[in-house]
């Protein structure tokens, strides 16, 4: 093991050994070119850092949006659970609950479907902040 970084330390010193016996002109060519892949890099780290500000603040619109349809479906849940108790106490004038429980079908799908949306993004934003980390 010592053996080994020494190895390396040889080898680093004569890549320091080459830069210092450079020409002045290759040294600010190689301190332009390390400028350039810096300034791509912050670049990319910027927009990656927007991009996943972006999906959290998306994220938690959608799980607002997905309790505020939640809270809705509860509440027709009861106003369906009610209406179908007077029904019974008013067998003469019962009404077809088929159409209460569409709409409640309906938003079960629509929560459902949110609740795949937000795991998408979730994936997509658990995956921007691993390619963050990796630049």
């Amino acid at each position: 093991e010592v053996q080994r970084l020494n190895q390396q330390l040889e080898e680093k010193n004569g890549e320091i050994q080459q830069m210092i016996n450079q020409p002045p002109y290759e040294k600010e060519r190689e301190i332009l070119r390390l400028q350039k892949s810096l300034a791509e890099r912050e670049k990319a780290q910027a927009t990656s850092d927007v991009l996943c500000r972006s999906l959290t603040d998306e994220t938690h619109q959608l799980q607002r949006k997905l309790a505020s349809t939640a809270e809705m479906c509860q509440h027709l849940a009861k106003c369906l659970e009610e209406k179908q108790r007077k029904e019974k106490g008013n067998s003469d004038d019962q009404i077809p609950t088929e159409i209460p429980n569409q709409v409640f079908l309906l938003l079960l799908y629509n929560e459902t479907s949110l609740q795949a949306l937000i795991c998408n993004l979730q994936d997509e934003n658990r995956m921007l902040k691993q390619k963050v980390a990796h630049v």
